[in-house]
């Protein structure tokens, strides 16, 4: 009779083999989709988030969109947490059009703003009572009833000095704002407001640069944007194109601030009517001009 250790089943072996988790295959496979989502953000396109009143009343607070990085090619900008240094290049760089709402980055902070470009390369632009004066021709602006607003946690219609917009209608309380259609050179048409005296109503007049737009809020009171020159908080003047990041396309979803960890209130919180709307411009149609 043979004594000794039993023979371990090869069987046995190569299961508990194949049991082991290859750590190094997952983290390789996690750096690889980690990679392809920041690449995708970089140079495709990646979410954003509306975090202030400086684009009512185009966009609200809460709103969720979507930045496509490609349409006027790619610079330091464009990359995904301002990870590459700054620079002056640029890779198949285009210019934007009038009326496109842009993301510029800050041009001493790593910070990302997003405004509408209502002056390109080229243009001379002054502010008068809150009308643009473009290659001394005032923009085209027109009064429009005033719109209702949601009002809710993320909209609270308080941003807007001594005036008070809240109201009731059909027993909800919403926030209404006097409103007018800005219509720029080529057409791009969109609703602003400008319902106070404040000291960027009045700009001097300026040639952009070469390269450079200029920008600014649809709330004009309320916009930290090309037209403050003296105050960090905003763009310091016509912006360069290597600082803009992306363009605005559409809107996701929007949430009216009472998200909790609950689920049920990721469905109550989203906002009727906002998703999926556009953010380009319309293009009003343009009289012809006559014959001489």
């Amino acid at each position: 009779m043979t004594t000794g250790t039993p023979a371990v089943n090869d069987t046995t072996k190569k299961k508990k083999s194949d049991d082991k988790v290859d750590w190094i295959a997952e983290i390789r496979g996690l750096a690889l989709m980690l990679l392809a989502v920041f690449a995708f953000h970089s140079f495709v396109a990646k979410p954003f988030y509306i975090p202030s009143e400086s684009m009512m009343p185009n966009l609200l607070v809460g709103d969720r969109l979507v930045v496509s990085k490609y349409p006027y090619g790619w610079n330091w900008s464009s990359i995904s947490f301002h990870l590459a240094p700054r620079g002056s290049w640029r890779l198949f760089g285009s210019t934007p059009e009038y009326g496109d709402i842009v993301i510029p980055v800050h041009p001493q902070r790593d910070e990302d703003y997003i405004k509408r470009v209502v002056a390109l390369p080229g243009d001379r632009i002054a502010v008068r009572n809150g009308q643009i004066i473009l290659n001394g021709t005032p923009v085209e602006q027109k009064v429009e009833p005033a719109i209702a607003l949601p009002l809710d946690a993320n909209s609270r219609c308080d941003g807007f000095g001594f005036d008070d917009f809240r109201a009731t209608e059909d027993g909800k309380r919403i926030c209404r704002v006097p409103v007018m259609r800005e219509t720029l050179p080529n057409g791009a048409t969109y609703l602003i407001i400008d319902h106070q005296n404040q000291d960027l109503d009045n700009f001097p007049e300026i040639t952009v640069p070469d390269d450079h737009v200029f920008v600014m809020g649809d709330n004009r009171d309320h916009s930290a944007d090309s037209r403050e020159l003296n105050h960090p908080r905003g763009l310091l003047g016509p912006i360069p194109l290597e600082n803009i990041g992306g363009r605005a396309e559409f809107i996701t979803f929007s949430l009216d601030g009472t998200t909790t960890l609950n689920p049920i209130t990721w469905w109550t919180s989203l906002r009727e009517g906002r998703a999926w709307s556009t953010l380009r411009p319309a293009i009003a149609e343009r009289k012809p001009t006559p014959e001489r």
